[in-house]
């Protein structure tokens, strides 16, 4: 029972008190814990595109050849620019 109230020091009322409703609250907030580590990484995902494509709209260059990362390419694009375009200038010139 210690050990589960550890846990739930944080609980208020009786989820911190009554060792029934402290497993259950300790159940919930584990399953929310790994849905929401997901949905993190999801959102940070869909975040890095949406800086790469409005850096690359702005300028119009094609990022279609890149293969790196996007959390790389959303922070080269937010702190340096010209980087970004650097970078995909010296992709494309080979292709051409």
């Amino acid at each position: 029972r210690t050990k589960i109230r550890l846990f739930a020091s944080n609980f208020r009322r009786a989820h911190s008190r009554l060792t029934r409703t402290i497993t259950q609250q300790k159940i919930r907030a584990l399953i929310s814990a790994h849905r929401d580590r997901d949905t993190k990484k999801r959102d940070f995902h869909r975040l890095w595109i949406t800086r790469i494509n409005a850096v690359i709209r702005e300028k119009g260059v094609s990022i279609l050849q890149l293969l790196l990362n996007h959390k790389i390419l959303a922070q080269i694009a937010i702190l340096n620019k010209n980087c970004l375009y650097m970078i995909s200038n010296k992709i494309l010139d080979p292709l051409k």
